[in-house]
């Protein structure tokens, strides 16, 4: 075999020499491309490059950053910890993990995880250190989000036990028989369920009045739907409210489908409210629950389980003032509702 000429040696230099150029514009377009910010070290935790999507998100220059000069960008709550581990595993030769957040060009922080491995030689030895960090914020607030749905679903799911175990412990307490018991509990467990169903549509953040009014005294209004007027400006409710005024519109109508002016043809009931923003001492919502045409109604003392929902549960949970009356032709019930994170203007 011929020795290589002076030009061809010559060539073959010139070709891996282009090669390693190729090799390293090649190495950087794909470093700088990633979504990661890299990084790589020499074995004793220098580091000595970090690609440009670092320099990008911290702000910074290389003089910035070179050698243990990263730990500015680090919050002072973690890079004690994160200093501590890395020199562990720089000593040992063991690979990396942690999760901490990292500040930004703008001086907010956000949360990365971030690995680093070894890269060694055919004897094992630690030649240099090649690290990742990746942004993990929104993962991290979609984990959160999820907890606190979840804690919120706990919570809602223990109210609405609660609520159902009082609704069947007070049917109970007024029931005659187990048919009684069921005519009493059904219509409130609906009435329930149904507040719930409208709630969920807004995924619980609040629900319209004129819409809770309305879904709960459907039922009432089937075949007849002029019979119960509605009436008032947008005002928001928030679920602990819906709930409350949905359970005390159940037990009027039920009482005026039984003994007032829905137990008979030609009988009425209108809702109606309006805004008082100056009629005492805290801006309210007015309601007037008000039944017309229905018949006789004698008096009673006799307050049931509706009467105290209605009195005493509205003014307990939102704080409100409420009277119910029995007339002539029926029930007179008025609410005043403060304004408050429970009762907003919309």
């Amino acid at each position: 075999m011929r020795p290589e000429t002076d030009e061809q040696q010559r060539q073959r230099r010139l070709d891996a020499e282009a090669a390693l150029r190729e090799g390293d514009i090649n190495f950087h377009l794909l470093a700088d491309s990633i979504p990661q910010l890299a990084w790589m070290a020499q074995p004793d935790g220098w580091i000595f490059w970090y690609n440009k999507r670092w320099y990008d998100y911290t702000g910074t220059t290389f003089a910035d950053m070179e050698g243990w000069g990263w730990r500015r960008v680090h919050h002072p709550d973690h890079v004690d910890r994160v200093v501590a581990r890395l020199q562990r595993s720089w000593e040992t030769g063991s690979p990396w993990e942690d999760t901490f957040p990292l500040k930004r060009h703008d001086g907010e922080y956000c949360w990365f995880l971030s690995r680093a491995l070894p890269v060694r030689d055919d004897k094992g030895r630690v030649l240099r250190w090649f690290g990742s960090n990746t942004d993990i914020t929104e993962l991290r607030e979609a984990d959160e989000r999820q907890k606190l749905l979840v804690d919120e679903l706990n919570h809602r799911v223990k109210n609405t036990l609660a609520s159902v175990q009082s609704l069947a412990r007070q049917s109970a307490r007024s029931a005659t028989d187990i048919e009684d018991f069921m005519q009493r509990f059904e219509p409130r467990l609906l009435a329930l369920s149904r507040m719930h169903s409208l709630l969920a549509r807004d995924k619980w953040q609040s629900a319209n009045l004129i819409a809770v009014i309305s879904e709960t005294l459907a039922p009432f209004a089937q075949g007849a739907p002029g019979r119960i007027e509605i009436l008032g400006p947008a005002v928001l409710l928030n679920p602990t409210a819906a709930v409350t005024l949905a359970m005390a519109m159940q037990e009027l109508a039920t009482n005026a489908a039984k003994y007032g002016s829905l137990s008979v043809p030609q009988g009425r009931v209108s809702v109606t409210w309006n805004q008082d923003l100056g009629g005492g001492p805290q801006p309210a919502i007015n309601l007037l629950w008000e039944e017309t045409n229905g018949p006789h109604v004698a008096p009673s003392n006799r307050r049931g389980f509706g009467s105290r929902l209605i009195e005493q549960g509205l003014a307990r949970e939102l704080n409100g003032e409420v009277s119910l009356e029995l007339v002539d032709t029926g029930a007179r019930c008025r609410m005043r509702l403060p304004l408050s994170s429970k009762v907003a203007l919309a």
